[in-house]
C-alpha cells in the first residue's frame, strides 16, 4: 500500500513539473516560473504533512525520489562553481583597465562583508534581548544531547586553531584538492589561486604580449563555454525550487517549531531586521531599494530552498552582472567572497543569538559593553572562511563560542528548528553578497546605472 501512495505523490509531482514546463514554453518570466514553484512545492509539502506523518516511510520514500529533482538540481550548480569561479575570476582580472583596480574591488567587498556581518551581530544581540532567549528555558532531549556531543567532538577540530593559523588556512597548498572542495576554505583558496593565475597574466602581457594573448583568448572562451553551462542549468531553477521546497515542508518537524517557537521567531525577526538594513543601505548610495529586491528575489528564493550559498554563487553571478548591471569583476568577486567570507545570517546574527542565550548559564551578563564589544569584534574576525554549504553557521557558532568561553554543547539544543532557521540564514548570506557586489560596482562608478533602473533586465539573467 506504501508504494502505492509513494507512486500517487511522483505522479502529482510530475504534474506539477508539468506545469512548470507549460508556463516555459508560453515564455511565462522566469521570476513568475521561480515564485509558481516556491508556492507549489509549499502546498506539496503541506499535502504530505496533513496525510502522513513527517517521519512515515511514505514521506521519506517520497522526498527520497523528490531529491532525484530537487537535490539534483542542486548538485549541477555545484559541480560548475568551481570551473565559474575560477574561469570568472581570472577572465575579470586580465580584462581589468587598470591591475590597481583588483585591490580596490577586493578591499570594498571584503570591508562591506565583514562590516555587515558585524552589524548583523548586533541585530542578533538585540532580538535575543527583545525576545528574552535564554538556552536554560529549552529542555533537552535525546537528540538534543546527541547533537551536543558530536558539537563537541568537531569542536576539537576547529578550537585549537589560532587566527593566524585560521588565516592560514585560505592559502592553497594544493588548488587541485580544493577544486573538490575537501576543505571548508576550498572556496576562498580557489578564490586566491584564480587572483594569483590572473595576475600573472597581466605581468605576462606586460612583457610577452604574444603569449598573454594566446592565454587570453582560450580563457575567454572557455568563460564563455562555462558561462552557456550555467544558463542552461540554471532554466531548472523553478523545477528545483519546487521538489526542494516540498521536501522541506514535509520533512518539517512542526512539533520541534512549536517548542522553539520563540527563538524561531526571533531569528526570523532579527533577519527581516537585517534585510531591511540592507535595503537601507541601498537607498543610501542613491540605488533603488525596491528595485533591487525584486531583481533579486529569484536568487533569494533559491537561497532560502537550497540552504547552499555556494551553490547559488551561478545564479547570484548571473543576476547582478545581466539585471542589477554590477560590472564583471565585482559580480564575480562578490558572489565567490559572499560563500565563504561575512555571511551575514550564519557567521553573524546566529553565533551572536547563541552566545547571548548561553552566557546566562554560565553566570555571564550577555549585555555588558565590554562582552558586546567582544563578541561582535570575534564575529567580524571569525567571519572567514565559513563554508559556503548547509552546515557552515554550525562551523561559525563553534568558533565564536569556543572564543568567547561559552560551552558549544547548549547549541545542540536547536537541532529540531536548524534547516527552518538556515533557509532564512543562507537567503540572508547571499543578499549580503549580491549587496557587496552593488556597491562596490557603485563605489568604483562601474555600474550600470541603467541597467539597474531597468525592470525589463529581471529576466535576462537566464535568456538564452
Amino acid at each position: 500500500m506504501d508504494i502505492l501512495f509513494v507512486l500517487l505523490n511522483v505522479l502529482i509531482m510530475l504534474a506539477l513539473i508539468g506545469i512548470l514546463f507549460y508556463m516555459q514554453k508560453k515564455h511565462v518570466s522566469f521570476s513568475k516560473r521561480v515564485l509558481t514553484g516556491l508556492v507549489l512545492g509549499i502546498l506539496l509539502g503541506t499535502f504530505l504533512q496533513m496525510a502522513y506523518q513527517p517521519d512515515s516511510a511514505v514521506v521519506s520514500t517520497t522526498t527520497d525520489w523528490f531529491n532525484i529533482v530537487g537535490r539534483g538540481y542542486v548538485s549541477l550548480l555545484m559541480m560548475i562553481v568551481i570551473p565559474l569561479i575560477m574561469v570568472s575570476i581570472i577572465q575579470s582580472i586580465i580584462n581589468l583597465d587598470k591591475s590597481s583596480d583588483l585591490g580596490k574591488m577586493s578591499a570594498w567587498i571584503i570591508g562591506i562583508l565583514v562590516a555587515t556581518a558585524m552589524a548583523a551581530a548586533l541585530v542578533g544581540i538585540a532580538a535575543a534581548s527583545v525576545f528574552n532567549l535564554d538556552a536554560g528555558q529549552i529542555q533537552a532531549g535525546q537528540a538534543e544531547s546527541d547533537r551536543g556531543i558530536a558539537l563537541e567532538e568537531r569542536l576539537g577540530t576547529v578550537e585549537d586553531m589560532t587566527i593566524p593559523q585560521q588565516i592560514l588556512s585560505f592559502i592553497p597548498s594544493n588548488p587541485f584538492l580544493d577544486m573538490t572542495g575537501a576543505r571548508a576554505t576550498s572556496t576562498i583558496a580557489i578564490v586566491i589561486f584564480s587572483i594569483i593565475v590572473g595576475v600573472a597574466v597581466l605581468g605576462v602581457r606586460r612583457k610577452q604580449e604574444e603569449q598573454a594573448q594566446v592565454f587570453i583568448n582560450w580563457m575567454n572562451a572557455i568563460y564563455a563555454i562555462v558561462m552557456r553551462i550555467v544558463t542552461l542549468i540554471l532554466r531548472l531553477t523553478p523545477y528545483g525550487i519546487l521538489a526542494l521546497m516540498a521536501n522541506t515542508v514535509a520533512s518539517t518537524n512542526v512539533g520541534g517549531i512549536l517548542e522553539l517557537g520563540k527563538f524561531v521567531g526571533a531569528s526570523y525577526a532579527a533577519l527581516l531586521a537585517m534585510f531591511i538594513i540592507h535595503l537601507i543601505v541601498i537607498g543610501l548610495f542613491g540605488l533603488n531599494p525596491l528595485t533591487f529586491l525584486r531583481k533579486v528575489l529569484p536568487v533569494l528564493g533559491f537561497a532560502f530552498t537550497s540552504r547552499s550559498s555556494a551553490g547559488t554563487i551561478p545564479l547570484n553571478i548571473q543576476t547582478q552582472k545581466n539585471s542589477l548591471g554590477v560590472d564583471q569583476g565585482s559580480a564575480n568577486m562578490s558572489a565567490s567572497f559572499g560563500a565563504t567570507i561575512g555571511q551575514n545570517g550564519c557567521a553573524g546574527i546566529y553565533p551572536a543569538m547563541l552566545a547571548v542565550m548561553i552566557a546566562p548559564s554560565q553566570g555571564i551578563d550577555p549585555f555588558t559593553p565590554m562582552f558586546i564589544a567582544q563578541l561582535v569584534l570575534i564575529v567580524g574576525i571569525t567571519s572567514f572562511g565559513i563554508a559556503g554549504v548547509g552546515g557552515g553557521a554550525t562551523f561559525a557558532a563553534l568558533i565564536v563560542l569556543s572564543s568567547m568561553g561559552l560551552p558549544v554543547a547548549l547549541a545542540g539544543l536547536l537541532i529540531s528548528v536548524e534547516p527552518l532557521i538556515d533557509m532564512g540564514r543562507t537567503a540572508l548570506n547571499v543578499n549580503g553578497a549580491m549587496l557587496s557586489g552593488t556597491l562596490t560596482s557603485k563605489i568604483m562608478k562601474k555600474l550600470n546605472i541603467k541597467t539597474f533602473n531597468d525592470t525589463g533586465t529581471i529576466e535576462k539573467e537566464v535568456t538564452i
